[in-house]
């Protein structure tokens, strides 16, 4: 169920709601837990102090390990890990085509070897959607083919022809499950995702061909693999005038800041990527004041907070230089800390671009804070 409440330019502001949780207010940031965790030792217990409102898993990975049979067992993802509101499984078709190795694509579906242990393993649309199916997520992505950048303009279109009648399937697959007595979520939903590599016209014409499919919303995948972002967003110029108005739309694995900003004055609805936890890792943070590399030495007896403004739980409690020296003693707090940070910006950011279109200055809130977030501290 997704409502449009008002819009500011292609800019929407919306509610969505699911068979979990309450309702998603939009746009919005998914954290990402790949293998059922947010890398960094963050649970999704931490994932509610830090204003979380959907979590993404990863069904390539949890197929993997420990086997979507297994979390079935367990009651679904959402009971195994403890998470009580929305999530989101990507279909796995991103993994197999950027992690596994010697894979062979087929119409049936893709063959690879696990990154694992070098198993073969064939996943196809029907397979992928009996995978989240036994997952029990709230949205089920489809099954598609996200294509190397750069890709020829040949191999591109035979993909996203593909791709298209891998939906078909998939909403047929999907269809069936749901309907099935014992399926874990009879209320899960699915997207379909939108390919085409950088050519516009490609995308175009495959965003009307599966926009004829009903699905419960689209995502423009394929994209932030290389790219420039002035590449990107002219992808989303051309494809989002043929998304349905009454969905929602995501942009998959994108991205900064600045990226999620110039995404919702595009229409775009729903974001996640690893950047928040990813970077933090590596000691670099978020901050409305711009970035900081906490590696930096002018932090060595720095009493302040990461950032003065943030009311997270980490800048409530420590120092910079308390948390440099985590990184510089390799301890995994310095992950954890640095982890639960930038998730709280990033949720916080959303919040504030909710609150923007909300008081009608979402362009004033761009045009101050969109460069800005992307420039050192």
């Amino acid at each position: 169920m997704f409502k449009v409440l008002k819009t500011e330019g292609r800019a929407r502001r919306g509610e969505f709601s699911c068979a979990h949780g309450g309702v998603v207010q939009t746009p919005v940031f998914m954290n990402v837990g790949t293998q059922g965790a947010i890398k960094g030792g963050v649970s999704a217990h931490d994932l509610k102090e830090v204003g979380c409102q959907i979590e993404l898993s990863n069904t390539y990975h949890l197929h993997l390990r420990p086997g979507d049979h297994i979390v079935r067992q367990m009651g679904g993802l959402h009971k195994f890990m403890d998470w009580d509101g929305p999530i989101l499984t990507d279909s796995g078709g991103f993994q197999v085509f950027s992690l596994a190795s010697l894979r062979k694509i087929r119409e049936e579906g893709v063959t690879f070897a696990s990154h694992i242990d070098g198993h073969r393993i064939f996943m196809g649309p029907e397979e992928s959607m009996q995978i989240q199916s036994n997952l029990g997520s709230d949205i089920a992505m489809a099954f598609d083919e996200c294509v190397e950048n750069p890709a020829t303009y040949e191999y591109a279109k035979a993909s996203c022809e593909r791709t298209a009648r891998w939906l078909e399937r998939c909403k047929a697959e999907h269809d069936r499950l749901n309907a099935l007595p014992d399926t874990v979520n009879p209320g899960q939903m699915l997207f379909g995702i939108n390919q085409g590599a950088t050519f516009a016209d490609l995308r175009v014409w495959h965003m009307d061909q599966i926009a004829k499919i009903d699905c419960d919303g689209y995502a423009i995948g394929g994209l932030a693999v290389g790219e420039p972002a002035e590449v990107m967003y002219e992808i989303i110029d051309a494809v989002e005038p043929h998304m349905p108005k009454d969905k929602p739309r995501y942009l998959m694995g994108v991205g900064t800041p600045s990226n999620i900003i110039e995404g919702v004055a595009r229409g775009v609805d729903f974001f996640d990527c690893v950047m928040p936890s990813r970077n933090g890792r590596h000691g670099k943070l978020f901050t409305w004041e711009g970035t900081v590399n906490i590696m930096n030495e002018k932090y060595i007896t720095d009493e302040r907070p990461i950032s003065g403004s943030c009311q997270c739980p980490v800048c409530r409690r420590f120092s910079r230089s308390y948390l440099r020296h985590l990184f510089k003693a390799d301890e995994v707090l310095a992950l954890r800390l640095a982890v639960l940070h930038n998730l709280w910006f990033y949720n916080e950011l959303m919040a504030k671009i909710r609150q923007a279109l909300d008081e009608g200055n979402f362009a004033e809130f761009r045009e101050k804070y969109s460069g800005k977030l992307e420039q050192r501290a």
